[in-house]
């Protein structure tokens, strides 16, 4: 493949080829000497002829557009492990270059008579192949040292796709657009594309080792399904938004009788830890399962949405713990626990308080971390109800299991309505009582 530098390479071979062939007597006795071949914008072009602004013979490459190789497109997309950050492959750039090649002339029909010549010559080599590539590029000279250096180390030779020179058309509009944008005077122009420069990315990859030994069986599976999860019911008849650490969790689905895990996931943390299933916990058509902290982690496992799904052994193996089989997944949301307590707020000394929460399990660092606390009788007119939510104060590490929050200058003394959200998942509010009540979590205030 080719390096960054590819660009530039096939811009120099162009006019490496152009320049040699006005070099030949018999075309630059046609044009009474020697004829000049640039690769610079029109606009500059222009500038150099001076304030008489009569152009002396030269052709000009301009490369006007860069834009993606529909064909290559969709070709070796980027692939990384199962973890999203290691990379196994670096699938190549690849690009069309749009040209423009403009003839100055200084007499009647000489600017015609170069772009005949340029257009005949790349009508006779419309495929450049790796020896003119590598010729041109090590045969390069002018003044422009440290670009010729550079590019005399080029890859431009060695991609596996050859460069390909095709017409191009651009309409009267287009045409005028451009020359307007270019901010020059139109000369006779022949728009043309090269195709296709590979520009391979410079990264390291990771190769896997070659296979020992291939093991194909055929093992009869029922189509196991996941439909829904179902998190445990409030004390009212209603089921909870989300379900904390230590709720029974019911996924419903089918064909699940013979899973003996499920496996929790959340790739922003690079977390997955499975939970295994008992027999009396798996029927054919529902499994539960109790989310814990996960100490194998050194920090626990923070709340947050998880990817669910569940998983069957391999029959073929005899110690159970191969996976044979495993469902789609399910989003599944781990709530915080806020328990009752009482604080004391401390005043700032902009009349606002900040208010410092426990809480389990621990947050991580990066997550997003609200507390809303909010009035839950109504109050004496002509006081208003209180509910406000403030953002944690900046926090770092993974084992934060309180944090701190700032709250206007109305903060109330007493009892409060505490919901922590985590990541979006906010803790359960407990109801109670006819009529319905808030029950808790209550963060006591003491100012």
């Amino acid at each position: 493949m080719s390096d960054p530098l590819a660009i530039s390479g096939v811009s120099a071979v162009l006019q490496f080829y152009l320049y040699n062939l006005y070099k030949v007597p018999a075309v630059s006795q046609a044009f009474g000497g020697t004829v000049t071949v640039t690769s610079q914008a029109p606009d500059l072009v222009q500038n150099s002829f001076g304030p008489n602004m009569k152009p002396e013979n030269q052709i000009n490459l301009f490369l006007h557009q860069v834009t993606y190789n529909a064909a290559w497109r969709n070709v070796g997309l980027p692939s990384v492990a199962a973890d999203g950050k290691t990379r196994l492959k670096s699938p190549p750039l690849a690009l069309d270059l749009h040209y423009l090649l403009t003839a100055y002339g200084s007499a009647d029909w000489q600017a015609e008579g170069l772009l005949g010549y340029a257009l005949m010559m790349f009508h006779e080599n419309s495929i450049l192949t790796r020896h003119d590539i590598s010729y041109a590029l090590t045969n390069l000279t002018g003044t422009n040292t440290d670009m010729i250096n550079a590019l005399k180390f080029s890859t431009l030779a060695d991609q596996v796709e050859m460069i390909k020179i095709t017409p191009a058309t651009l309409g009267r509009e287009e045409m005028a657009w451009l020359w307007t944008a270019l901010k020059a005077d139109y000369r006779p122009t022949f728009p043309f594309l090269v195709s296709v420069v590979l520009i391979q990315p410079q990264r390291s990859t990771r190769i896997a080792l070659p296979v020992l030994s291939r093991g194909v069986s055929a093992i009869p599976i029922q189509p196991a399904q996941l439909f829904e999860v179902q998190y445990p019911y409030n004390p009212y008849p209603n089921r909870q938004s989300a379900a904390a650490f230590g709720d029974t969790v019911t996924v419903a689905g089918e064909f699940l009788r013979g899973a003996t895990q499920v496996l929790l996931s959340n790739s922003r943390y690079s977390l997955q830890f499975p939970i295994p299933l008992g027999a009396n916990q798996v029927t054919g058509t529902t499994l539960q399962f109790v989310p814990n902290t996960q100490t194998t982690y050194p920090a626990g496992v923070p709340p947050a949405i998880y990817d669910l799904g569940a998983q069957f052994p391999d029959p073929s193996d005899p110690t159970g713990k191969k996976i044979g089989q495993s469902t789609n997944s399910l989003p599944v949301a781990l709530a915080p626990t806020l328990p009752d307590q009482a604080q004391t707020a401390t005043k700032n000394t902009d009349g606002t308080y900040t208010v410092t929460v426990n809480f389990t399990p621990n947050v991580w660092e990066g997550q997003s971390v609200t507390l809303s606390l909010s009035d839950t009788k109504p109050p004496v007119p002509p006081a208003t109800l209180f509910s406000a939510t403030a953002i944690a104060l900046p926090f770092t590490g993974n084992s934060n299991s309180s944090l701190s929050f700032t709250f206007p200058s109305t903060l109330p003394a007493g009892p409060l309505l505490g919901r922590l959200t985590v990541d979006g998942v906010t803790n359960v509010v407990e109801i109670a009582g006819t009529p319905p009540k808030f029950k808790g979590p209550m963060v006591t205030i003491t100012l």
